[in-house]
């Protein structure tokens, strides 16, 4: 029992510790590119939080099987390399029970895995293609903030706007409008009383402005043009196309069982899979974590990375063949998941006769 508390203590700390390394690794990337959009006049500011938040599960799902591993690797190489794992098996405490204790470790990430995999993940992608669905509706008019000049069109446009309204039908208003465009030659100065969208019904999106001043000319020249007109249209940009994400990733688990649709089907078992990497990679694990006091507590860890890479990319691989039909679903994922799990029982020696078994066969 002190063993077992030890050990999972020394676990839980290398895991969280990974996990929250990468972690912020991988938000930070997402967070960037969100950025960028926002910046782009793509998304709006307030989205960039919510976006974060429902890709979290997602990022978890691929990072905690990972952590686990790499703290295993971290946790018993160090023990090993510090004679502390000899001084166990010198002991009495054998590796099959080190194998067997692991394990029990194991079915605990596999329970959160699971949450992940089967509820959360999903439930986080739905909410992401909402929120996205969302934004790419929005027009310049709704992304802008008040008191802030923003800049759109790659700085074709700068906006500004002193207050924005929101009436009770949801539309937005600004009011104290600023609009200086200078794509052209001539630079042109708006100002206006008031703005708010327009969508036509082709899909052309406008920013009808009210009560404008018009100033267009070169700044220090002489030969400004001043108008004033009750209204007038600036054309806003369409609708960026944005890479969709994927029907069945939003779908509940429930959903995707007895579906006959390959897609539904590599999604399914892709959530399966991600049940079954969290023992396979445990097995291969412990005896993987071994070096001798010389060889360095993470000599390990570059070949470890190089096989959770290769069993990834096959479990994506197969999961993309599957979709397109170049791949049977009875096959599907498991011949990976078995090759791997020959690995782990071969490295644990399961799979060679004991010496009790050797000397009753004799």
């Amino acid at each position: 029992m002190i063993v077992f508390r030890y050990l999972s203590r020394q676990l839980l700390q290398a895991m969280a510790a990974v996990t929250l390394v990468l972690l912020i690794v991988a938000l930070t990337g997402r967070f960037i590119q969100y950025l960028g959009q926002a910046v782009a006049g793509e998304l709006a500011t307030d989205a960039l939080l919510l976006l974060i938040v429902f890709r979290l599960p997602d990022f978890l799902l691929v990072i905690v099987p990972l952590a686990f591993f790499l703290s295993i690797l971290l946790v018993y190489g160090r023990m090993y390399a510090e004679n502390e794992m000899v001084v166990l098996i010198a002991s009495g405490f054998s590796e099959k029970r080190l194998v067997s204790m692991s394990l029990g470790f194991a079915a605990l990430v596999v329970v959160l895995v699971g949450s992940l995999s089967l509820v959360l993940a999903p439930w986080g992608v739905r909410k992401t293609e909402e929120v996205l669905q969302a934004q790419k509706n929005l027009t310049e008019v709704d992304l802008i903030v008040a008191g802030q000049f923003q800049s759109f069109g790659g700085g074709a446009r700068v906006t500004h706007a002193e207050r924005v309204l929101t009436s009770a039908a949801g539309q937005r208003q600004l009011q104290g409008v600023f609009v200086a465009t200078g794509a052209d030659a001539t630079p042109r100065i708006l100002i206006a009383e008031s703005a708010r969208p327009v969508v036509e019904a082709d899909g052309s999106r406008f920013m009808l402005l009210s009560n404008v001043a018009q100033y267009e000319g070169l700044a220090g020249a002489a030969d400004f043009t001043v108008s004033r007109s009750q209204t007038q249209s600036i054309r806003l940009p369409d609708a960026r196309e944005r890479e969709l994400i994927l029907e069945e990733e939003t779908l509940t688990t429930l959903e995707l069982l007895g579906s006959a649709d390959l897609a539904r089907v590599a999604e399914l078992q892709w959530r399966i899979a991600t049940l079954l990497l969290v023992p396979i990679l445990t097995l291969i694990a412990v005896p993987l974590s071994r070096v001798g006091p010389r060889q360095g507590r993470y000599s390990r860890l570059v070949p470890a990375a190089l096989l959770y890479a290769t069993y990834f990319v096959l479990l994506q691989y197969c999961r993309d063949a599957i979709s397109a039909g170049e791949l049977s679903p009875a096959l599907g994922m498991w011949w990976v998941h078995g090759a791997f799990l020959f690995i782990a029982l071969a490295a644990n020696g399961f799979l060679t006769p004991s010496k009790r078994s050797l000397a009753r066969a004799t």
